[in-house]
């Protein structure tokens, strides 16, 4: 992986905690950070992905299917 070092500023109170974190995480603080943004872009994207779904959905058609008649009740380890 390429290296890089984009310069940030940062409070000292935040760059204490991002310290101590990474400490606790067994890793450096520089590393911690590249994780800890790749996780919120992760999450980003994720969200965009099943907004995206949303938009494709056909509710009607899910109407009709929980709506049908006959199948079979939940099983008692499905009910709760």
């Amino acid at each position: 992986m390429p290296r890089c070092s984009p310069r940030c500023r940062s409070s000292s109170n935040r760059k204490a905690a991002a310290e101590a974190a990474a400490k606790a995480d067994n890793t450096t603080r520089n590393q911690f950070i590249s994780v800890a943004v790749a996780e919120k872009v992760a999450a980003l994207k994720t969200a965009d992905y099943f907004a995206e779904r949303a938009r494709r959905a056909d509710f009607d058609g899910f109407d009709r299917i929980m709506n049908r008649k006959g199948g079979e009740p939940p099983r008692v380890e499905d009910r709760d």
